[in-house]
């Protein structure tokens, strides 16, 4: 398959699959031409690694999760752990979230957002 091909079977932009063969997450057969060439093997990766970041797993996560993947001799003790991580991490960014959005409903409720000149939205925004 070639990148195109392969682009449009995994769901990731062929920028994308570039980027992850740049960093050595895969590494396509590269014809005479130069052109890279992949196979079900490549496009199973690229699966794998599109699902985890939709997933929030960084780049490291992933390599770290398709090692483990393709290890049959894993704990699954090692998926956990990074899995856990993740969730933590997600957690905090949503209680992050919901903190801004409550600072932020509050500021658009106390505007009065009429003609005059002020507004503690930015009055918050100008802050020190």
């Amino acid at each position: 398959m070639n990148i195109g091909d392969v682009a449009e079977r995994s769901g990731l932009p062929a920028k994308t699959i570039r980027y992850y063969e740049s960093i050595g997450l895969i590494k396509p057969r590269r014809g005479e031409n130069g052109y890279r060439h992949f196979d079900e093997n490549d496009l199973h990766k690229l699966a794998f690694i599109g699902r985890a970041r939709s997933l929030g797993f960084t780049i490291e996560d992933c390599r770290t999760l398709l090692a483990l993947y393709q290890d049959k001799h894993r704990a699954s003790a090692d998926v956990k752990r990074i899995a856990n991580q993740n969730l933590k991490e997600i957690d905090a960014k949503i209680a992050d979230l919901k903190a801004m959005r409550a600072t932020l409903s509050h500021l658009v409720a106390e505007c009065a957002g009429d003609d005059r000149p002020d507004c503690p939205i930015l009055n918050d925004l100008g802050r020190v």
